[in-house]
């Protein structure tokens, strides 16, 4: 028990309580009107000027509900108990005082852990302080104290809503920015891998064989302005006002664009594409093509004497199957230490699609990477 008393008495306020509005200045200017009225309506009431500027003089409590909740409950609830003391135990039996019913509300919704506590004991203290000095049954206290109980109830419901909307959103962002990470990592991975290959072999050739040197800077310049394309097309994807897809709109078809010759800096990329492969979901095409382009990013990077690097894609049944491989030196050419976010944003790609990804050294030579996708894209 004590626990929970602990838990709740560091309870933070909720963040970012909503700005005072007309609707609050509408309300305090409709309920004192309502007040001076039913003073008016109803000669049966005690001290009744009295209880009419009291209950009309409390209404601007309203207007600091959310920003300074328990400040606004204390002072009604302390003056609305005392009130009945200094008037020899005359209630303020004024219907308009209903209102004062916003105030648990607004406690338990928009104020920190330690204003629920104390202003739930403060409103204990005066209900038991208005039974002594009324001189009321308890049982005349028990439907005030259900209406009250209801309306805290509904105020720690609401927070609570809001909270868990809150991680909804949070938990929203979180995957936004994992995706948008994977994107701009396979977009931008895989030219600037090959750039930094194209300007170590034209620093390697520039003195003995200019016009090399010359192809790699083209080569440099062609990546680039691809780098630059994508990019330009993710941001304009994200300026749009409707919710981003940030999948570029690449498909199986598109892997043809891997394919490169061989030279004696760099091993040559080949693509081999069978099987069934109609009704493809478009997030799979783009999962396919990201997921290759990666794991050929990194067997030019890091397979050492690799000849080549194969990429097969096979439709085979409800499943789509990728395999990227190279014959360089094996897993201990690879760098060591912890794998790489581009291996992890595979992983990820494929495990978010309902497939599999594994990326390890061959048996006998070069490295691997499989992924096996469902067509449709959906985790079963």
């Amino acid at each position: 028990m004590s626990g929970l008393v602990r838990s709740v008495w560091h309870e933070p306020r909720p963040p970012d309580p909503p700005r005072r509005v007309w609707r609050d200045w509408a309300l305090v200017v409709v309920l004192v009107p309502l007040a001076v009225l039913e003073g008016v309506l109803r000669p049966d009431l005690p001290w009744r000027v009295f209880s009419v500027v009291v209950t009309a003089g409390l209404t601007p409590a309203l207007l600091w509900r959310r920003t300074r909740p328990l400040e606004a409950l204390a002072a009604c609830f302390v003056v609305t108990t005392l009130v009945p003391v200094a008037l020899d135990g005359a209630t303020l039996d004024m219907y308009s005082l209903a209102y004062l019913l916003i105030l648990p509300y607004a406690l338990l919704r928009w104020g920190s852990g330690r204003e629920i506590v104390i202003g739930l004991a403060v409103m204990l203290a005066g209900a038991g302080l208005s039974v002594l000095v009324e001189h009321a049954a308890l049982a005349d206290a028990i439907g005030p104290f259900a209406v009250v109980l209801s309306t805290t109830t509904l105020g720690w419901a609401f927070r609570y809503r809001a909270r868990a909307r809150a991680r909804e959103l949070d938990q929203v962002k979180l995957l936004e920015r994992e995706q948008l990470a994977r994107e701009l990592h396979d977009t931008v991975a895989h030219h600037v891998s090959a750039m930094a290959i194209r300007a170590q072999a034209g620093l390697a050739t520039a003195a003995s064989r200019p016009d090399a040197a010359t192809d790699a800077l083209r080569v440099i310049e062609a990546e680039a302005a691809r780098a630059l394309d994508e990019m330009r097309a993710m941001v304009r994807v994200l300026r749009r006002d409707e919710p981003a897809d940030l999948t570029p709109g690449r498909q199986i078809a598109d892997l043809e664009g891997l394919a490169a010759p061989g030279g004696p800096d760099h091993p040559s990329v080949g693509i081999e594409i069978s099987g069934d492969l109609g009704g493809i979901s478009p997030s799979v095409e783009a999962a396919v093509y990201r997921i290759a382009q990666e794991a050929v990013t990194n067997a030019l990077r890091h397979a050492r004497h690799a000849t080549r690097v194969a990429v097969h894609v096979t439709g085979d049944g409800p499943s789509v199957c990728l395999r990227v491989s190279d014959d360089g030196d094996g897993g201990s050419a690879r760098p060591p230490g912890p794998a790489g976010y581009g291996i992890v944003g595979m992983a990820e790609r494929a495990d978010l699609l309902g497939g599999t990804c594994v990326a390890g050294p061959d048996p006998g030579r070069g490295w691997t990477v499989t992924a096996v996708l469902p067509r449709n894209g959906v985790a079963t």
